[in-house]
């Protein structure tokens, strides 16, 4: 089972933990991790994750995103294909990197991808023709571990 994790649930095991939300997904995403390292699922990465990655301006955001993106098993580099569907999903009215990793992860044929992001959740909820199923943390850990 492949899962390709977006910058901010990456970033969820760092942030401040005071909502219970938070802390929950907090929790899911490093337990799914967990399961990455042991080798029960693939964690599928992306140029797009790595760029991102790159530019965060938080040392420690940074550096943690990088060395759980070292860890996985698959990279997938960005080709025309990707730009296309990309502009697809953009006129859909995601934003050009939500964009990049949902079309990514299609590409990657990963069986999910896990966001943070409600308005990419919502957003993706609309539409039938994603060829990835698109979770929340929570959702994942429900899902991986019934």
């Amino acid at each position: 089972m492949k899962v390709y994790f977006d910058t901010c649930s990456l970033h969820r095991p760092l942030d401040n933990k005071e909502q219970l939300r938070i802390a929950l997904e907090a929790e899911a995403v490093l337990g799914i991790l967990a399961m990455c390292e042991v080798g029960i699922m693939n964690l599928v990465s992306s140029e797009v994750l790595l760029l991102e990655a790159e530019r965060n301006q938080q040392p420690q955001k940074r550096a943690y995103v990088s060395s759980i993106l070292e860890q996985a098993r698959i990279v997938i580099t960005v080709n025309d294909a990707i730009e296309q569907r990309a502009k697809v999903l953009e006129k859909r009215g995601f934003k050009a990197f939500d964009a990049l990793h949902i079309a990514s992860a299609e590409s990657g044929h990963v069986d999910y991808f896990c966001t943070c992001d409600d308005r990419v959740l919502k957003k993706t909820r609309r539409w039938t023709d994603l060829f990835v199923k698109i979770v929340s943390p929570l959702e994942l850990a429900n899902e991986v571990l019934t």
